[in-house]
């Protein structure tokens, strides 16, 4: 053996409840079964593995050639919370005796169900050390509290993700009796893609399904509110019949309420409509092959929020009962799933997406931990357990916002001259900054960001910061579904049908958001600046170009061809100056950084430019800023030119205050102190009364850009919420 020191084979007790906690336990114990020298299996068998109505799945465990040491009847048939709690007291009576005469030195209990909670009661009352699996997760329902109760009870740990483990240790438990393995299920997941996957598909759903063309559909009662619970489950089957795919419907599990839910798919005729296959269980090979090549999964399942995000499957989950789960980005949440309409726009939205995949749950090789992890277990050392209690000290707290700090988001910023990258934490402090000048070709300017990227991920770990995802803000017009630049501004050459999501992500593993840079200077005000808290305001930028954002109720608005926004290209003249659009008297033509350039151009032509106090180098350009230094030190040109522009911009925000009624209107970028009080002025002398109290102000936000680039990943990496 390895470091135990014991003289004798580690008698290891499985025990497994259903379906579900058996395809996280299967890959332990196959891995058991290979190290016979080491080990010796027993195997418990309990739950709705032995109901016919639950598809009698202790089948698949003998299928598997795992010989069953004991079968226990401890389901009391009722579907409700108090047959749940009946079962638990029917387990605890027969259990005792199995455990006597198996006399194992360590059992096994997965997850967060009542009957592994029965389970470890049991072991814990009779001395036998636990090993839990899945351990310091949070959901959102009754099962964490399961969960958590079990952990108490449990000597050793074997757990998930980064975060589970921080909340074991927060829970007091010993860190080396913690570790860190990943998903066991995950060990299958990552070598499945490759099987044959059609003849399943057709096995399961007919002939005439294509890949990427059906839905998977999962769902489970919540027993903290059942009455709501069935009804989401009414309101998702009408969506799934109104979308009209093929859908695969998996019986709920024997929680509370799914007696009820079953006769709400019976009532509805899912077992015999067209579209529809309804079956009581699936064996986890071909459930993996059938969520992998789905067009979508749809439910409350932590499959759908764990094990789906290995294939980058688009997953709809509905309701709380995975609300505190860490996702991938390919889930979209709909937490208030109380209308039909709700359900089926998310359906709409996500059905046929790939998504990167995603490693949040495991790397593939957790069976091999677990194992050494099982063999370094001594049974020589006290059995009772001890809990690692922090120091207390008076007055003395850690503050929230020191941990918050910690995680943080790479925003990356594609401007007409510079790009630039920064490592940004969840307080919105630039932690550091990297810039280079914009390359003018597609190949040097991809192959810059990515390097740029790299360097900026592996200095975040020096730093502290724990990198969530990839935010990028460009010029032109964006399509934040896809992470695809449509068309640029005419600053940034060869940037038209981009994918800037797919090379970023495949180099840094990360999940990444691409959007237009005014929509990014939005977010960053909702997030960090002026805008925050804010349900309706409006931001614009001046800058180079005039852009813009629109917030509207609490949601960045991005049009049906995501043009929303373009502020800049706002008519405000009939027969003003032609603009880079190939328009004429749009505001940029009068009141961007380009157009002041050009008339400051003229001046200077004319020698009307400058005046006492002035120079222009000669190797220098003439653009903006001088301009604006002739107009202060009193160049009546210089002047009526600003007021000109000024007077554009104003009229711009008096026809979005007459089309959007928001309640702040927000100037960001370089020229925005410079037109804020005339634009004031027009807005009193041309706006309707009932909006001349809307306030105007000029944004305090030094890096709007980089920011709402990172609010994009701090706001939603590890859930969207719809």
């Amino acid at each position: 053996m390895e470091k135990n020191g014991n003289n004798r084979k580690l008698r290891v007790c499985v025990a497994t409840c259903n379906r579900a906690d058996y395809s996280k336990l299967a890959p332990i114990m196959f891995g058991i079964k290979t190290e016979p020298e080491f080990f010796e299996l027993d195997v418990v068998v309990l739950g709705s593995h032995l109901i016919d109505d639950y598809g009698n799945t202790y089948r698949m465990i003998e299928q598997d050639d795992f010989d069953i040491n004991t079968r226990l009847h401890t389901i009391v048939r009722g579907e409700d919370e108090a047959a749940m709690v009946e079962s638990v007291g029917l387990a605890l009576v027969k259990l005792p005796d199995v455990l006597n005469r198996l006399k194992p030195d360590i059992m096994i209990v997965h997850g967060d169900r009542f009957d592994a909670l029965a389970l470890a009661t049991s072991a814990a009352l009779m001395n036998i050390r636990i090993l839990h699996i899945e351990g310091g997760e949070v959901s959102g329902t009754i099962d964490d509290s399961i969960r958590h109760a079990i952990t108490k009870l449990a000597h050793y740990h074997v757990c998930c993700t980064r975060s589970a483990e921080q909340h074991l240790i927060s829970m007091c438990e010993d860190h080396d009796r913690i570790l860190l393995a990943g998903c066991p299920s995950y060990d299958k997941l990552l070598s499945a893609k490759n099987k044959d996957y059609m003849s399943i598909i057709r096995m399961w759903l007919g002939d005439d399904v294509k890949c990427k063309d059906y839905i998977v559909a999962l769902q489970h009662p919540v027993t903290t509110d059942i009455k709501h619970s069935i009804k989401m489950f009414e309101l998702t089957l009408d969506a799934l019949i109104s979308f009209n795919k093929r859908t695969l419907v998996l019986f709920p599990n024997i929680d509370a309420g799914s007696k009820e839910m079953v006769r709400v798919m019976r009532k509805k005729g899912i077992e015999h409509h067209p579209n529809f296959r309804a079956v009581k269980h699936v064996p986890f090979d071909q459930f993996i092959q059938l969520v992998a090549h789905a067009g979508c999964m749809i439910g409350n399942s932590s499959c759908g929020v764990r094990e789906v995000g290995a294939f980058g499957t688009p997953v709809i989950n509905l309701g709380t009962r995975q609300i505190g789960r860490e996702t991938g980005e390919n889930v979209l949440h709909v937490r208030d799933a109380d209308t039909q309409d709700k359900i089926l726009q998310a359906l709409h939205l996500q059905f046929g997406k790939q998504y990167p995949c995603s490693k949040i749950y495991g790397d593939g090789n957790a069976v091999p931990r677990i194992l050494k992890f099982l063999k370094s277990i001594d049974l020589q050392e006290p059995l009772q357990k001890k809990f690692c209690f922090p120091p207390v000290k008076e007055n003395i707290s850690q503050d929230i916002d020191h941990i918050l700090e910690t995680l943080s988001a790479l925003a990356v910023d594609l401007g007409g001259t510079n790009l630039r990258v920064a490592i940004v934490s969840m307080k919105g402090e630039i932690v550091k900054k990297y810039t280079q000048f914009n390359p003018k070709t597609y190949e040097e300017r991809i192959n810059l960001i990515l390097q740029m990227c790299v360097e900026a991920a592996a200095e975040a770990v020096k730093l502290n910061c724990r990198i969530l995802g990839v935010g990028i803000s460009t010029g032109g017009r964006v399509n934040p579904q896809e992470g695809i630049v449509l068309h640029s501004t005419k600053l940034i050459q060869e940037w038209n049908s981009v994918d800037l999501r797919t090379p970023l992500s495949d180099t840094l593993h990360l999940p990444v958001w691409v959007d237009n840079d005014g929509n990014c200077a939005a977010m960053a005000e909702r997030k960090f600046g002026q805008g925050k808290g804010l349900e309706n305001f409006v931001t614009l930028i001046t800058g180079t170009g005039i852009g813009g954002g629109i917030i509207h109720q609490h949601e960045l608005i991005h049009g049906s061809s995501f043009c929303a926004a373009e502020l800049g290209h706002l008519v405000v003249s009939l027969d003003g100056p032609d603009c880079s659009c190939g328009s004429h008297g749009c505001i940029e033509a009068y009141a961007s950084g380009m157009a002041l350039q050009r008339e400051a151009k003229k001046l200077h032509d004319e020698d009307l430019l400058l005046v006492e106090g002035m120079s222009v180098p000669k190797d220098e350009a003439v653009g903006a800023l001088h301009l604006i230094q002739a107009a202060k030190l009193g160049n009546a040109k210089a002047q009526s030119i600003l007021r000109t522009a000024g007077t554009a911009l104003g009229l711009g925000v008096v026809n979005i205050l007459h089309t959007m009624n928001p309640s702040l209107v927000i100037l960001s970028g370089v020229l925005a102190s410079h037109y804020i009080h005339i634009v004031k002025d027009v807005i009193r002398q041309q706006a309707l009364s009932s909006v001349q109290d809307v306030d105007v102000v000029v944004s305090d936000l030094v890096d709007p850009a980089l920011l709402g680039a990172a609010s994009m990943v701090l706001d939603y990496t590890t859930r969207r919420i719809h």
